[in-house]
């Protein structure tokens, strides 16, 4: 190879560079978060307290019974790019184990605990809630359902469950997830001052609101 095609290659490369959106990466994650099914717990009737703070409700005067967990991350495309303007939703069941859901046995949730949140993902694909670090309950590892929408598109459902957490084995969605693919819906929840904090990627197909989820 002479050094005039090298430098040649260098240019070319370094313009390829240049015309990278704002937010690509070099190392940009290339596989899609597996989907999984929303389950019967979504809310018949959206909470009038659907904020990204799910441990404090309007009316009540104490926190949330369990740990307290800043989840936090972002919304991506295939490219690593970030999605901006997406709502991600986030619901799951309070520290002992019941959904504010009718049909969930008895009704018996936490009244101090939303139970359901949303956010918008900021100009940097960013999302963020304050939520409690998920709970088994019969039949169930421990996991928190997520939901991204964007104008035009599919909804993008999936669960994210708790990384080493031993039930995830036993679990029957968990498990009809690809093994290969499993570390796509898996979270690291470590503690962060008084509580707990983690962190979990959406990764999509889409970024324009084309019906590719």
């Amino acid at each position: 190879m002479t050094p005039a095609l090298s430098r040649r290659q260098f240019l070319a490369r370094l313009a390829a560079l240049s015309l990278l959106p704002a937010g690509a990466r070099a190392d940009a994650p290339r596989v899609l978060t597996p989907t999984q099914m929303e389950g019967p717990f979504y809310p018949l009737e959206l909470p009038l307290d659907r904020d990204n703070d799910l441990t404090r409700v309007t009316g009540q005067s104490r926190v949330a019974l369990g740990i307290v967990t800043d989840l936090s991350g972002m919304v991506l495309d295939l490219d690593g790019r970030p999605i901006k303007n997406a709502r991600v939703e986030i619901w799951q069941c309070d520290a002992r184990g019941f959904y504010h859901h009718p049909l969930d046995r008895g009704g018996q949730a936490d009244p101090a605990f939303q139970g359901f949140g949303h956010t918008i993902t900021d100009t940097a694909g960013r999302y963020r809630f304050r939520t409690l670090r998920p709970v088994p309950y019969p039949g169930r590892t421990p996991h928190i359902h997520a939901k991204v929408l964007l104008p035009g598109a599919s909804e993008f459902i999936t669960q994210i469950y708790i990384a080493g957490e031993p039930l995830n084995d036993r679990d029957g969605l968990y498990r009809s997830i690809p093994a290969d693919r499993r570390h796509r819906v898996l979270a690291q929840f470590q503690p962060s001052g008084t509580g707990q904090a983690a962190r979990f990627n959406f990764v999509m197909a889409s970024r324009d609101g084309t019906p590719r989820l």
